[in-house]
């Protein structure tokens, strides 16, 4: 069954509604740009796995196209893992909800400069991680980042941004796009939730320089229309994964 706008929805928190039962893996997100625009909710649907719908926001969902540094990342509670543990990521995410009212994303493409890391996320969670040249500098108030997939597909991202020291306080709609507490994924034909988290998000004040959003297209979503709607930064946070839920 496809979860509808009328079925019961958790409330948006900026803390995880639930604890996790137990800690699967555990990382760390640095340096996050989020960039997001509005989207035709038919379009997203049919791009959605089964079980769950498009996440409304006053009637409206969103895509997102997010760059980050992705570190310290451990199994379980052991130690972080050495080099394969720390790469670049640029993915492209819609927001989705489900017939128990779980809100979360799903992912429709996530960029990678570790192999690794690629191969095991797509066996092991069915996540449609690709292998990427990812670079990323960070020069006094600027950072950017650059995406190019591997194999000639030509499809990439990138972005530069200005970040200021001073606070910025997210909005109704910011945290809707932010405040997600697990994943939605569909692995061997059966549709999951993937539940994490993470302390509450802090952001800075930033300033659009420059983007490329061709990455969205490639993710099998219309070319967005103008600017985004929102720009965010964020320093980061510690993250942690627990097990994988079966949708009821």
């Amino acid at each position: 069954m496809t979860a509808g706008v009328s079925d019961p929805v958790e409330d948006v928190t900026p803390l995880p509604p639930r604890p996790l039962s137990r800690v699967l893996f555990r990382q760390w997100w640095r340096e996050l740009v989020f960039l997001h625009w509005a989207a035709d909710p038919d379009e997203v649907a049919r791009l959605l796995p089964p079980g769950t719908s498009p996440d409304l926001h006053l009637g409206r969902t969103y895509v997102g196209l997010v760059f980050f540094r992705m570190d310290h990342l451990g199994l379980g509670r052991g130690p972080a893992l050495p080099y394969l543990g720390s790469f670049g990521e640029v993915n492209v995410r819609l927001y989705s909800r489900d017939a128990l009212g779980r809100r979360g994303v799903v992912f429709r493409s996530l960029d990678c400069d570790r192999l690794l890391p690629v191969l095991t996320a797509q066996a092991a969670f069915g996540l449609p991680y690709r292998w990427a040249r990812i670079h990323t500098q960070r020069t006094g108030t600027g950072i950017s980042y650059a995406s190019l997939r591997r194999g000639g597909s030509g499809a990439g991202a990138r972005v530069r941004a200005e970040i200021s020291p001073e606070p910025y306080e997210a909005n109704a709609l910011e945290h809707f796009l932010t405040c997600r507490w697990g994943l939605h994924t569909q692995l061997r034909g059966r549709t999951n939730y993937l539940p994490n988290t993470h302390p509450r998000w802090t952001f800075n004040r930033c300033e659009l320089a420059s983007y490329d959003e061709s990455a969205i297209a490639a993710a099998g979503l219309s070319t967005p229309a103008g600017d985004p709607v929102s720009v965010l930064y964020a320093p980061g946070v510690p993250v942690r994964f627990g097990p994988p839920l079966r949708l009821a």
